[in-house]
């Protein structure tokens, strides 16, 4: 079905720089026939309120119990939001995560938003789909203006929109919610496999040790493996960070939230082989023996192994080892486990089982053969996945914007229940659709349009 789409028989000129042509029995509609801007504050009515938010996913519910993001001082100040209205997040505009979305919520938003009613339901999702085209390529920027790359709601009514006849619009409507809805059943469906192969990455290195443990190991407490090491003064050296996915990289190279430190000579030197632990996530496995030298926060832990014939690999791997996260969790304290601390001297006293060299050696080649096919699997996977996303993105811009005609496509949709024998069809053509993009994308150069 998607194959099949075809461009509209006649095009004109759109006059408007993100649009080009479009079709030709399409009207141009100024935004203020089509939206009137409401700011209706609740008041003292806010408990009465739920809290709404704009995010990728749309306008969604703020759980208000996590305590976590910016709360306004005074929910007052906040204006209402009915289900059906439009909402858009006009400054900051290259920055914003998501500038348009759809509520399907009756609540309130903070008065930075701007609030539009449309004039049907129709149009309201036409263009919701229209402006996330334009914002997932950030295409709005001649309408910005000022240091925040603002658009002024006066400006942004001002602006004509290309509107297909009602007919059409619920037509385009209909028809990228069913294919959006199968592609992020698909995109979930391999958001799945990912998270069973990071499972069984965990699971593996578990069953690694555990089945040596009825052999001869000697059984080391920490102490005997390993000592602090607080060395200073080394400001010159690449400032590395402790991450439990991917344990101890330099700082630059991944976004970090962390406070930035400022003044580099009291941080740590790490050396190749060091073991670096924030005390205050060891209990979730924030703990690895580093690859790098560098420096590190003075808020971390850094030790050095003194026990002769242990493999950095192994012990990388033993000390990230589902067993020890165990160990770390039962022995960190504090006020609530966002806290939890494990200590020094809790540390030292935690047993290691430490086997032959060769055999520590052989249990890391084990880990990492099967960790290189895992991430193998991974990347295919988070590669379809992008693949799937910009497939929808792709095909969402197309069809808003009059490249593709989906009028007949639409007509054919089926009503009722989708069937498994349905699933899979669909399940192949998209597959078809996604392998057919990456060879595109593949052989097409930067910038250069990609046809369907």
């Amino acid at each position: 079905m998607i194959d099949g789409l075809q461009p509209y028989s006649e095009y004109k000129r759109s006059g408007l720089p993100w649009a080009g042509e479009v079709p030709s029995h399409w009207d141009l509609v100024p935004n203020r026939e089509l939206l009137k801007r409401k700011k209706k504050l609740v008041g003292e009515r806010h408990p009465d309120h739920q809290l709404l938010s704009l995010t990728k996913q749309g306008v969604i519910i703020r759980d208000l119990s996590t305590g976590k993001g910016k709360f306004s001082a005074d929910m007052g100040t906040s204006q209402e939001v009915r289900a059906g209205d439009l909402v858009f997040c006009l400054f900051d505009v290259p920055e914003t995560p998501r500038t348009v979305g759809l509520s399907s919520h009756n609540g309130m938003i903070t008065g930075a938003y701007t609030v539009f009613e449309c004039v049907g339901s129709a149009t309201a999702s036409f263009m919701e789909l229209y402006y996330r085209a334009m914002d997932d390529r950030k295409l709005l920027s001649p309408l910005y203006s000022g240091l925040r790359n603002t658009i002024p709601p006066s400006r942004f009514l001002g602006t004509k929109t290309p509107v297909p006849p009602p007919e059409e619009q619920t037509a385009i409507v209909r028809f990228l919610d069913w294919v959006g809805r199968r592609i992020r059943r698909l995109i979930r469906a391999r958001q799945e496999r990912i998270e069973l192969l990071e499972e069984y990455k965990h699971a593996f290195v578990e069953c690694c040790f555990q089945e040596q443990t009825s052999r001869d190991w000697n059984r080391l407490p920490v102490c005997a493996v390993m000592r602090p090491a607080k060395r200073l003064g080394f400001p010159e050296k690449t400032l590395l960070s402790l991450f439990r996915d991917y344990g101890v990289i330099p700082k630059a190279s991944r976004e970090n939230k962390n406070v930035d430190v400022r003044d580099l000579a009291v941080c740590q030197l790490v050396k190749v082989g060091d073991v670096v632990m924030n005390k205050m996530k060891a209990w979730q496995g924030s703990i690895a023996v580093s690859e790098l030298e560098g420096i590190v926060s003075p808020d971390y832990m850094v030790l050095e192994v003194i026990k002769d014939e242990v493999s950095g690999r192994f012990l990388h791997f033993l000390l990230r080892s589902p067993a020890m996260v165990a160990e770390y969790r039962k022995h960190s304290y504090g006020v609530r486990p966002g806290q939890w601390r494990l200590m020094l001297d809790e540390f030292r006293r935690l047993q290691l089982v430490i086997p032959s060299l060769e055999d520590q050696l052989r249990i890391a080649q084990r880990i990492d053969e099967a960790h290189a096919r895992v991430e193998d699997a991974t990347k295919a996977l988070r590669q379809g996945v992008s693949i799937l996303r910009e497939l929808r993105n792709r095909l969402i811009a197309d069809v808003v914007t009059g490249k593709l005609d989906v009028r007949e496509a639409g007509a054919k949709l089926p009503d009722g229940p989708e069937d498994d024998e349905e699933d899979e069809t669909l399940q192949a053509l998209a597959d078809s659709a996604v392998n057919e993009l990456a060879e595109v994308d593949e052989s097409s150069a930067p910038g250069e349009e990609v046809p369907w």
